[in-house]
């Protein structure tokens, strides 16, 4: 029998024998209020709203089942001191008693219009965003964790066309498109593995806000969509700490009181490839190395091998509470990828050379934030975000080496005021500034050559929100305009934006949402074999000609039926992109050098259907989108098909809970995205491929399988584990996401396609005390 095949019947055998153990009785024990209300929302169909600060360090009695809701409520303002306050049948807002901030805070609460918008702790508010709640995630399939930004693919519209969190595509955008803040800091490093593992670890994340289009005034850049992640910000007085693995990496994370004000939040994650090879990691360094320099080498001329691969992040937050209405937050954040390997040429004796790759992305933050009445708040932060891609790269046939390096260095203050007019009417104001220093740099040795490139730029904003929701809460509006100054260009850009959200009936909801935005970052390629062919994309500034400026415009509408657990949702949506350069689109056809500058549009409909019955719950979403290109100097001057113009994108998933364990199971399909194929006429005394028209033939439709369970139980009065089980590509199912061509020293044509991931296992056992 193959070590493999033991291996999994290991995995199976570890798998059932954890289901055997029954749970200890907890009814009578007090548990964390969190806990408690989420138990109750699950089984009373109800969604309980509430500001964070306001059960942090609550405990309550679980109660029992088949209860009345009105005793439990009832049972929970005894034990908690809290109001529980009936908003209609399925909400409950919480509210703090003899708090002098109390109006502040419960009129901070955003109306939560969608509950269980996927699963639980995703929930649809009424500025058109999606929030993600960490602490009650539910499951999704294929995931045994909650990965931040694995998990937000499977909302509708959004997808990777590569299946990696460094290529998310929000409605045809490409990804640094996307802005990606951490606790306010804008992010330029998203993965681990390069691509395949959120570089943002979900245990002290307490919420992530994802707007597709309507974003609020206060995000400057990311024209295709924003991704909030906001970390626990309240002091508990109660210790929390957890550890955890799986067959990639182990973590663990603690919450430490340190005085009645002051609070430490740490984390720390890290690979453990470099000590054991497993199924996941074997299936992950055939995916990631399948098309780079560690793969690619000539086996005639060279070796590559000794790889060592390793991976980590840290974080650290420290909350101080000067006084009830003056707060104090600093932040860190470091995440960090290391690949080496040896290359020796077949025909030399001499000492392997070391090729190396170095990923990494530091965050330091700090925040005061200002009660000054029960009216007026405001916050100021300073940031500083840098990031840094290095690969020496050896060539051992021709004794050349190659150093590249992408360099960002991004400083930020932030100054926000809110003013509390009513309860019916917020308004929001605040100033921006921000200074980017980008560097590239070549160093080639034999013979020597250096290219190097510093680029600053400088900017200003200044905005205005307005937000109003109607007293019978029917009607929500947010509208707002963000002015921005852009010292480089001497370019000033008026953006205005907004989401209105009217409920026609107690089953109808109506959502408008559009937005101008702008962004003067980019990342391009130069070479598909750049830094090792593993990280190809560099971070540039706009340079107002080849890289221009990127301006975007989009508009959407939606309507959503939602009654007895039962949703309708349907989004059509229009976004033009004007400004993008060919070298950030990933061409790999007859435009693979070329260096212009373009616009797409993309027109297309989100549709979403969701069930929730007693333990079970099924959705089905659908989106389709035409997404074309228009560069003047490509193609004629004729619009052809953008390389993430994937026009069906299907997914149906179903999970289901009894009593502690939690089982999902699901199906992605997509067509095929564009691609170019090659003259059968070519002439074959020249060097150079003879392709047909761009982009028009398409990829084999994709399909995909996963499937995910987890257990939870407690193993003693304070600590609770969970057991978990995934396969991603339940029937390893070879999809084929990219396919290029390349010309051999014999003019001879070879086809290169890359494969998604195959079948890949992954276990995960967690502890949290």
């Amino acid at each position: 029998m193959s070590k493999k095949r033991i291996y999994y019947l290991f995995i199976a055998f570890v798998f059932f024998s954890v289901f055997r153990v029954s749970a200890q009785n907890i009814q009578k024990e007090k548990q964390p209020l969190a806990l408690v209300l989420t138990w109750i929302e699950e089984h009373y169909k109800i969604y309980f709203s509430y500001v964070d600060i306001l059960i942090e360090g609550k405990k309550a009695t679980l109660p029992e089942e088949n209860l009345e809701l009105e005793k439990i409520l009832k049972q929970l303002q005894s034990e908690t001191n809290l109001d529980f306050i009936a908003i209609d049948k399925n909400s409950i807002v919480i509210s703090p008693r003899n708090n002098p901030l109390s109006s502040i805070i419960t009129q901070k609460l955003e109306e939560i219009v969608i509950n269980n918008y996927l699963t639980t702790g995703i929930s649809k508010k009424s500025d058109g965003k999606i929030t993600f709640q960490t602490e009650k995630f539910g499951i999704l399939p294929g995931l045994i964790e909650p990965d931040i930004l694995q998990t937000i693919q499977a909302l509708p519209g959004i997808m990777s066309v590569d299946e990696t969190v460094s290529n998310i595509n929000i409605r045809g955008g490409t990804h640094d498109e996307n802005l990606i803040l951490w606790d306010g800091i804008k992010m330029y490093q998203s993965g681990h593995f390069f691509g395949l593992v959120s570089a943002f670890n979900p245990y002290l994340t307490k919420k992530v806000n994802v707007s597709k289009n309507g974003s609020s005034v206060k995000f400057g850049d990311g024209i295709s969509g924003v991704i909030d992640m906001q970390q626990s910000n309240e002091i508990d007085q109660v210790f929390k700490a957890g550890v955890g693995f799986n067959l990639i990496s182990s973590d663990g994370f603690a919450k430490i009181p340190l005085n009645k004000k002051t609070e430490l939040q740490v984390s720390a994650r890290r690979s453990i490839t470099d000590f054991i090879i497993t199924p996941t990691y074997d299936q992950y360094f055939k995916r990631v190395f399948q098309d780079s320099d560690l793969s690619n080498t000539n086996s005639d001329a060279t070796i590559s091998n000794n790889e060592n691969f390793y991976f980590y992040d840290v974080s650290a937050k420290l909350l101080y509470d000067i006084t009830d209405s003056d707060q104090l937050r600093f932040n860190f954040l470091t995440i960090n990828n290391n690949l080496s390997y040896d290359k020796k040429s077949i025909q030399s004796n001499n000492t392997p050379s070391k090729s190396s790759l170095e990923q990494d992305n530091l965050a330091l933050g700090a925040e005061y934030l200002k009660y000054w009445n029960n009216k007026i708040t405001t916050t100021a932060q300073l940031y500083l975000s840098t990031y840094n891609l290095n690969t020496t790269n050896y060539d051992v046939i021709n004794n050349q080496r190659l150093n590249q390096e992408n360099a960002v260095s991004d400083f930020g203050i932030k100054i926000n005021a809110t003013n509390h007019i009513d309860d019916h009417l917020k308004l929001h104001g605040g100033y921006q500034f921000t200074g980017v220093i980008v560097k590239n740099t070549e160093d080639v040795m034999n013979p020597n050559i250096i290219n190097y490139a510093k680029n600053i730029n400088r900017s200003h904003a200044i905005y205005g929100e307005a937000e109003f929701t109607s007293a019978n809460k029917n009607t929500y509006a947010r509208i707002g305009i963000r002015t921005n100054y852009i010292e480089k260009f001497s370019e000033v850009f008026t953006e205005p934006r907004l989401a209105v959200s009217h409920k026609l009936n107690n089953k109808f909801r109506l959502e408008i949402l559009a937005e101008f935005k702008h962004q003067t970052m980019s990342q391009i390629i130069d070479l598909q074999d750049d830094f090792l062919g593993i990280e190809k994309r560099r971070w540039v500034i706009s340079n107002d000609n080849t890289v221009p400026i990127i301006q975007s415009k989009q508009g959407s509408a939606g309507i959503h039926y939602n009654k007895n657990n039962f949703l309708i949702s349907a989004e059509a949506f229009l976004k033009h992109v004007d400004g993008i350069n060919s070298r950030s689109q990933g061409f790999q056809n007859q435009y693979q050098f070329t260096d212009v500058a373009g616009a797409y549009q993309v027109k297309g409909v989100d549709f979403l259907v969701h069930k929730q019955f007693k333990n079970t719950s099924a959705w089905l979403s659908y989106s389709f989108s035409n997404n074309d290109y228009n560069f003047k100097d490509l193609n004629d001057g004729n619009t052809f098909a953008s390389n993430l113009d994937v026009k069906h994108t299907v997914t149906f998933a179903s999970t289901y809970q009894i009593s502690d364990f939690k089982l999902a199971l699901g199906l992605n399909w997509h067509s095929g995205k564009p691609t170019t194929t090659v003259s059968d006429i070519q002439n074959t005394t020249n060097t150079t491929i003879e392709y047909n028209a761009p982009n028009a033939d398409n990829l084999s439709d994709y399909l995909r399988a996963d499937l995910s369970a987890t257990y939870h139980f407690k193993f003693s009065k304070t600590g609770n584990a969970m057991f978990g089980f995934s396969i991603w590509n339940l029937t390893n199912r070879a999809n084929i996401i990219n396919t290029y061509y390349t010309i051999d020293s014999d003019n001879e044509i070879h086809t290169i396609k890359n494969k998604s991931l195959g079948i890949t296992p992954n276990v995960s056992f967690r502890v949290h005390f």
